[in-house]
């Protein structure tokens, strides 16, 4: 048994779908904000001929700060008390030791001083006296060292 097939009107064959409406987008009322003046980001605030003397290793450190031999306690007690002596002192450009990254197959971890130096930094009370936080060329380290810059003091 067939079932009969009904032929589509001549209405619904010459009709042509209609393309979706565009959806329109909503609206978002944003208010006005003031415009602050932006904070310079952590070791973004050389020039071009500092990072160039840094990198050729043309910059002398005032003051090294070794870490070798501490634990993470005793090296963060240590840095502090550096640090301060620096500002203090008028100091521009200290050299921090940290020790060189152990050598091996990838990926090889930092050590454990080397990975808390930036943290320290941030959250130290002289973070406000950092102007940069540069790696130091090999003559004075390499990977195993940072040049801390220290802003001038007013």
């Amino acid at each position: 048994m067939r079932a009969a097939v009904s032929a589509p009107s001549q209405e619904q064959a010459t009709r042509t779908p209609e393309p979706p409406a565009p959806r329109a987008k909503p609206v978002r009322a944003t208010a006005a904000r003031p415009s602050l003046p932006a904070k310079p980001k952590p070791g973004t605030t050389l020039d071009g001929s500092w990072d160039r003397r840094l990198g050729r290793g043309a910059v002398q450190p005032e003051m090294t700060v070794d870490l070798h031999g501490h634990n993470l306690g005793t090296a963060y007690a240590l840095l502090d008390e550096r640090l301060d002596r620096a500002v203090n002192s008028g100091v521009r450009v200290l050299l921090l030791i940290t020790g060189k990254p152990p050598q091996g197959e990838p990926p090889v971890a930092r050590g454990r001083i080397r990975a808390a130096v930036g943290d320290w930094l941030a959250a130290s009370r002289h973070a406000r006296d950092i102007a940069a936080v540069r790696s130091a060329h090999p003559r004075h380290g390499g990977a195993g060292a940072l040049y801390i810059v220290l802003r001038r003091r007013k």
